[in-house]
């Protein structure tokens, strides 16, 4: 487990550490199981010291004046049994959501081509006998759109792990351009992207019609390309080193992606049908990956909420002393 991301367990057999490993002998009436659930319960209270390199450490001076709620023996236990086995469902649960991570990180090495190849290692059985995929470059595969922002559209940002998110789920304040005419237009559909960040995958799909900032390039796919698809091609680690190569600037924090120059990139794709099925099979994937990250999620709440009903306050445990 970590504590204020410090690691912190209870040993369950008699251990040596090195001298940057502190311990904690606990009374005769303690459980040391109960002690740790009841420090994470509380680690908001307890300083760390972050300085230097590392995870941290625990400060163990304020760790040993800590206020500790004291139960009989056999509470404690149960206490202890009930946020363990709690604990070894969260673990589940996140082992679950790694496994969905790898998988399709690993379907998506067999489903692209390598860098240089123009045929992918796994094929979905309809297109074993299709041509090889072909190379062609941006301007033959999306517009460069710049029509104006409209009035009554949502505002959205892009981001690099999230794709296009509405500005009004940030929970802070932007200070840029407002007024409809100075965002561009977003169709549904359409692929925006962030051209300082392209290179570290900042684009996402639209899901509706929306309005981005002019500092965005929004590309509106033509004919024969699946924006889904790309939208997964753009994350390729080999994709974003050719994404970084065609920015321009002179250092990476500088970098910018002009649609000039995403224009004339050289990308290798497949046909229109493969590609939506690519997308489509990957599309279902991340949904997996959301449920199972959103139960992962629920768990955690369920588990601060309850820390929070089986340990007492600071207020109660001083009212008690």
């Amino acid at each position: 487990m970590l504590f204020n991301r410090v690691p912190i367990c209870v040993a369950e057999v008699d251990v040596a550490f090195n001298q940057d490993v502190k311990s904690l002998s606990v009374g005769q009436n303690v459980s040391g199981e109960f002690l740790l659930h009841q420090l994470l319960a509380a680690e908001s209270r307890i300083p760390v010291d972050k300085t230097g390199i590392g995870a941290g450490k625990i400060d163990t001076d304020a760790l040993t004046q800590f206020d500790v709620g004291v139960p009989t023996r056999a509470e404690q236990q149960k206490i202890a049994e009930c946020l363990s086995t709690l604990d070894e469902l969260i673990g589940a649960e996140s082992q679950k959501l790694d496994a969905l991570n790898a998988h399709k990180k690993g379907l998506m090495q067999q489903l692209f081509p390598r860098e240089g190849e123009t045929l992918p290692r796994l094929r979905f059985s309809e297109f074993r006998s299709a041509p090889a995929w072909a190379v062609k470059v941006g301007c033959d595969l999306f517009a460069n759109r710049k029509e104006a922002g409209e009035t009554g559209l949502p505002i959205y940002s892009v981001t690099i792990n999230d794709g296009m998110i509405p500005r009004a789920s940030f929970d802070r304040d932007f200070y840029d351009i407002e007024d409809p005419a100075g965002n561009k237009k977003v169709c549904k559909g359409d692929i925006a992207y962030n051209m300082m960040r392209m290179w570290q995958g900042a684009q996402g799909v639209a899901a509706e019609d929306c309005m981005v900032s002019p500092a965005y390039v929004v590309l509106a796919p033509k004919a024969g390309a699946c924006s889904d698809f790309f939208a997964y091609l753009f994350k390729l680690p080999h994709v974003l080193l050719l994404l970084t190569a065609t920015s321009r600037g002179l250092t990476k924090d500088r970098l910018r992606l002009y649609f000039d120059d995403f224009a004339r990139m050289r990308l290798c794709v497949p046909q229109f049908e493969e590609q939506q099925r690519i997308a489509s099979c990957l599309s279902s994937l991340d949904d997996l990956i959301a449920a199972q990250s959103d139960q992962l999620e629920t768990l955690k709440t369920h588990k601060k909420g309850l820390m929070q009903q089986l340990f007492p306050s600071p207020s109660q445990v001083e009212a008690r002393t």
